[in-house]
């Protein structure tokens, strides 16, 4: 009976103590409160007359998913940005006509954007929902398809005319098209992600609610502070939805394909001027015009070249495969390559300023990989 208790004080001395919380530097917790609360409030779009008209998002989401959009009523809006799919379609480059040259963008809060598309070649979300519209590569429609097809239908007819207070044989079909483009813009507004295991996180280590936090992994902890610190990772991925919202080189090949090489931002940005549709234009309904400032200013430099969007990194765990391409297909192949990037592939200007390689270990890696999957949440609409 002795050696049995004695067995059992040293089993017990032998058992694994439960870690400690993660401690959080001032300068880390400040960094991590910067990304909250969530969520954020709706403003309407100034550019749009009817962002958050109930009649127009009823409208866009109807059009969303119907084929009468593209030229040969075979596909949607919805086929590459599937409502089941977190509104990304789970494909390297999406297919439309023909495969195209990136990765599909999840919707999720995009009105947040001040630049849309990969290469911000759009600067307003109506004038990004028009553009697959007419791509050869995607829907392959144009402006009087898209008229003709909307005027046969009296259902929709009747609700382009309800909400823009026209007919769309009365209108020309390049308005007819950009309205299209703004019913389906308020429609993709209401597309939002809710609160997350780390806004909880956020919230609680806000209010010292040690409690609460406890609620939160310590491996998501440990990876937290590994993103808000020598990840660095808050350089680019900032703010309540955890984006800049601009453009970077981030050592991913930009070729599209052998011998052609996708520019990237500085391809965005001369599109972005020649577009008759940007807000410096006509169909920008913000009276002052204060919304195409970024527009007027924007400079197009050689860094641009290989640089695309940095996305937000809500959801990000259910919106795979990454980057432009879609080279990377899981969340630890991203963090892999952050942790062992070839900086010879960066440009010699803020790319290679920015970015070093992480040299992270097996469990940071780990860790950071949980992290990031606690920034995902169930996808909404507007009812």
């Amino acid at each position: 009976m002795a050696g049995c208790l004695a067995l059992a004080a040293a089993g017990a001395s032998l058992a694994v103590k439960p870690e400690p919380p993660v401690a959080f530097s001032d300068e880390e917790r400040a960094a991590i409160l910067a990304h909250g609360p969530w969520p954020p409030t709706f403003t309407p779009d100034p550019s749009n007359r009817v962002s958050g008209d109930p009649a127009a998002i009823a409208l866009g989401r109807q059009l969303f998913s119907d084929p009468r959009l593209s030229r040969d009523r075979d596909r949607a809006c919805a086929t590459c940005h599937n409502p089941a799919r977190a509104f990304a379609d789970g494909r390297d480059r999406s297919i439309g006509l023909a495969r195209v040259d990136r990765n599909a963008i999840a919707l999720a809060n995009l009105r947040l954007n001040r630049w849309f598309g990969w290469t911000g070649a759009a600067d307003s979300l109506w004038a990004q929902s028009l553009r697959p519209i007419l791509d050869a590569k995607e829907l392959g429609a144009s402006a009087e398809l898209v008229r003709e097809r909307l005027a046969a239908d009296p259902g929709l007819a009747a609700a382009y005319a309800g909400i823009f207070g026209s007919t769309p044989t009365a209108d020309s079909p390049e308005l007819v098209l950009v309205n299209t483009a703004k019913a389906l813009a308020a429609f993709q507004e209401t597309i939002t992600t809710g609160r997350t295991a780390f806004d909880a996180f956020r919230d609680a280590l806000a209010s010292a609610d040690r409690q609460a936090m406890a609620n939160y992994s310590l491996a998501a902890q440990r990876g937290l502070k590994i993103f808000v610190g020598k990840g660095r990772c808050t350089v680019c991925h900032h703010g309540a939805n955890f984006t800049n919202g601009e453009f970077d080189d981030v050592g991913v090949p930009f070729f599209a394909e052998p011998g052609r090489v996708d520019p990237g931002r500085h391809g965005g940005i001369a599109a972005l001027r020649a577009s008759p549709f940007n807000l410096l234009g006509r169909y920008n309904d913000d009276p002052g015009k204060a919304t195409a400032s970024p527009t007027r200013y924007v400079e197009q430099l050689h860094r641009n070249w290989g640089e695309f969007r940095v996305p937000s990194l809500r959801n990000v765990a259910e919106t795979g495969p990454y980057m432009h391409n879609g080279s990377l297909a899981t969340l630890r192949d991203v963090v892999r390559h952050y942790s062992e990037i070839d900086v010879e592939r960066l440009h010699g200007d803020d790319g290679a300023r920015l970015i070093r390689p992480l040299r992270l270990s097996a469990r940071e890696a780990a860790d950071l990989v949980s992290f990031l999957e606690t920034l995902s949440a169930k996808v909404s609409t507007a009812n």
